[in-house]
This record gives C-alpha cells, structure tokens and sequence, in this order.
C-alpha cells in the first residue's frame, strides 16, 4: 500500500488556506517528497508525516513556489537524526539551484546526490534502511520533460508488487526453507554448492501501483502516454474556467478541463487537481468544467489523504 497527503495544493504565493506546491509519498515507511513549495513543513507537522525519513526529493522545476521549502526541510531533516544520503531529483540546473539555496544550511549532517533529469527512467530499491538507485528496485520513476517558462519536468512512479511465492515449488524443488525468504525478495542464492534463482519459486509479475505527477505545463501529448493507465493523476488545475484559456496558454499553465482531457486521454482511475491560482477563491466551484470531461475528479485540499493499494 502506498499513502499519499497533499501537503500544498496552491500555485504563486501562499494563501491562509492553501499551503504551495508539495505532496509526498510513503511506502514501507520510506518516504518520497514531490515538490517542496512555501508551508511544506507547516503541513507535514499537522499531518504528522515525519521528517527523517524523507529519502527522495522529486523536484518539477526551479520557480519559488516549487522550491523556496526546500532549505527549511533540509534543515529539520538533519535536526531529526537523518544522516543517510537523500537524493534530489531535478530538471537541468537543479544543482545550481540546489546549492544556491543551501547556502544557509552549509552543515547538512548527511550527503545529497542531486541527479538532474529530463526524459530517464530510474529504479530504486530499499537497502540499509534507505531508497538507493539500483536497477532491480521496487520503485521505478520516470521523468518527461514538460512546457514551461523554465526546464520542468512531470514524475511518474511505479511501485512494483513482488511475484507471487508459490510455496508447493519450493517443497517440491528441496529449497531449505531458510532460503525462502531471499528467494521471495527476487534475489538468488548459492547454498552448499547449488545455485537456487528466484525463479524456481516466483510466478509472474503482479501489477504495481502507478502515480502520475504533473504541473506547471501546457497539456503537450507526451503526457498522454507518459501518464497511461495511472492509478492516480495528480495534475495543475491554476485556471478553473474554460474562459482563462488564452492566460493559460500564455503562462504555460492548464485549465481544469484542459487537466481532464489529459486524464480522459490516458485512462487513468482517478484525477485530482492541485496548483490552482490565486484568483480563485473557491475551485469547487468551478470543479464541473472537469468533471463533465472526466468524471472521477477531485479539488485537492492542502493535508489530504489518499491510500493507494494493490489489486
């Protein structure tokens, strides 16, 4: 199972109800933080989401709304204990970024590896308590490079579901049951003298969870397959009304419809909207320009709850 809160879902500046862009991610404890805008900690404090084991930083662009968090979070993730390696994931020039913020926060008690990436695909795995690259892991994220006024990218996350353990081959095969527990992991082992593969006892792979992450771009048609067969489509809804259309364009940005048909385009279960722009007061509102295109739609609240789980 897969638990994701919102922990801001407003675009340009922070209102008293909607903290800036940022969402982040648990599975097995081990947490993935999307974006990191103004209010960030203020809501992972209310939302009791903890601090030290944020292991991944995806981060969709360089502009403030999406990254001025970031120094504040470092900062109380080292104050927590953490002083494993965290990962930032970034557009082109997310390293420079990375380190002109950071100025402040000179003494981080762990490492950053800062990977910056536009069209990649790459696997993660849990190991020593913490999310590394490596290419069998369980977490796989993909990035598309998006259009905007600056290099962005959208995410899309797979979280994998082990094979099936089929007990009866493992009896039938003589593997020693101290074997079982490695084997199930995907991993082989070499006992006594006998190679023993994983695939002597696991079936074939099960469907795994997708989440789709995209803001701060104009619908372009990569994101259709990029986003195809999402469990869940988080996407930028900064205009409500399909009359905003021109402003839309003009600054790079989606209309709740336009996010709609993306999410109609590319079969996802489930579509919520988040970013959306100052001038609007009320998003619910306006939430039909949506749901007339595709029904199952949803007005992101800051601190929302979604558990995802496998089939």
């Amino acid at each position: 199972m897969v638990d994701l809160v919102l922990l801001g879902t407003g675009g340009g500046m922070p209102t008293p109800e909607r903290n800036l862009s940022s969402l982040i991610l648990n599975y097995k404890g081990h947490k993935i933080l999307i974006d990191c805008g103004e209010g960030t900690q203020v809501s992972m404090k209310i939302a009791r989401t903890g601090f030290k084991n944020i292991d991944i930083i995806c981060i969709t662009h360089g502009h403030g709304d999406h990254v001025l968090g970031l120094p504040g979070i470092l900062a109380t993730m080292g104050n927590s204990g953490r002083t494993e390696p965290v990962t930032i994931i970034g557009p082109i020039g997310m390293k420079k970024i990375v380190e002109g913020l950071t100025v402040i926060t000179p003494y981080l008690p762990y490492t950053l590896n800062i990977i910056e990436s536009s069209n990649e695909e790459m696997f993660f795995c849990i190991d020593n308590n913490n999310l590394i690259l490596h290419n069998q892991g369980e977490i796989c994220i993909n990035t598309l490079e998006v259009n905007h006024s600056s290099p962005c990218i959208a995410y899309n996350l797979k979280i994998k579901r082990r094979p099936r353990f089929h007990i009866e081959k493992a009896i039938s095969k003589n593997i020693p049951k101290n074997l079982w527990s490695i084997l199930q992991k995907g991993k082989d082992i070499v006992h006594e003298g006998i190679l023993y593969k994983h695939e002597m006892v696991l079936g074939e792979e099960r469907e795994g969870i997708r989440i789709s992450f995209v803001t701060d771009t104009t619908p372009i048609n990569e994101l259709v397959s990029f986003i195809k067969n999402s469990d869940l489509l988080v996407c930028e809804g900064t205009y409500g009304n399909d009359e905003d259309i021109d402003k839309a364009i003009k600054n790079k940005h989606m209309t709740f419809s336009q996010a709609a048909m993306l999410a109609k385009k590319g079969n996802v279960k489930e579509l919520i909207l988040t970013h959306f722009g100052t001038a609007m007061d009320n998003p619910q509102e306006l939430i039909n320009f949506a749901k007339d295109i595709f029904e199952n739609t949803y007005i992101g609240e800051d601190r929302m709850i979604k558990s995802l789980k496998f089939n």
